[in-house]
């Protein structure tokens, strides 16, 4: 081809699947981090906590609230707006009733499997809900995302969680809303969470606050 830039064999990196009629996605990251940050950013705390959640969710929110970043595994950045702390789910290096904007998104369902080293426990998305709930000051929210649908362990993958389980887990909290993403990866925004109760592999999404 005229005018075409020299290649050489050892630089071939042919890319085959690209030429789609529209822009491919995952639905429930996609969904998840939208419907989370807009109400994050709508309720302009001063300091907003994730735990576990996806590096790009916590980039980007950070341009707009200040973000402190717990997990096992830190990212290791230098990056205005965030903070980053090692720690974990079962084990919040915060006091009671400290933390008074949450998020917890695509993290609960692996406790306790092994996956990402730690220790294996059948109990791990209870007990990172409890530990979620003992965090959360008296007024705050706490936005909390998984599959939810029929029940069951994808070991050593995930688990899913039933939307009724979920609430069940946060006794002493109130659900002020729940969206979610369907089977056919279609977004529904404040839904009676009765509706994906039979789902296969939905995203429940949970805006919890702590009573006064």
């Amino acid at each position: 081809m005229a005018s075409a830039e020299p290649i050489r064999l050892i630089n071939f990196y042919p890319q085959l699947h690209d030429r789609t009629s529209t822009t491919p996605f995952d639905a429930h990251y996609f969904y998840m981090g939208g419907w989370a940050a807009r109400r994050i950013i709508a309720g302009k705390p001063a300091n907003h906590v994730d735990v576990g959640g996806q590096a790009m969710f916590v980039s980007q929110l950070s341009a707009a609230v200040p973000v402190t970043f717990i997990d096992i595994r830190p990212l290791g950045v230098d990056f205005s707006g965030l903070t980053e702390v090692a720690g974990s789910i079962l084990e919040l290096p915060f006091p009671d009733g400290s933390i008074r904007s949450l998020s917890c998104l695509h993290v609960a369902e692996h406790i306790g499997l092994g996956r990402y080293g730690d220790p294996l426990d059948p109990l791990g998305t209870v007990k990172a809900a409890a530990e979620l709930s003992r965090v959360l000051a008296p007024g705050g929210s706490l936005f909390f995302a998984l599959p939810v649908g029929r029940p069951r362990l994808c070991f050593n993958a995930h688990r899913v969680h039933s939307p009724g389980q979920i609430i069940g887990m946060f006794p002493g909290l109130r659900l002020e809303e729940f969206s979610a993403v369907d089977d056919e990866e279609r977004f529904w925004e404040k839904i009676d969470p009765a509706r994906m109760e039979s789902s296969d592999y939905g995203c429940g999404m949970f805006w919890f606050r702590k009573p006064q």
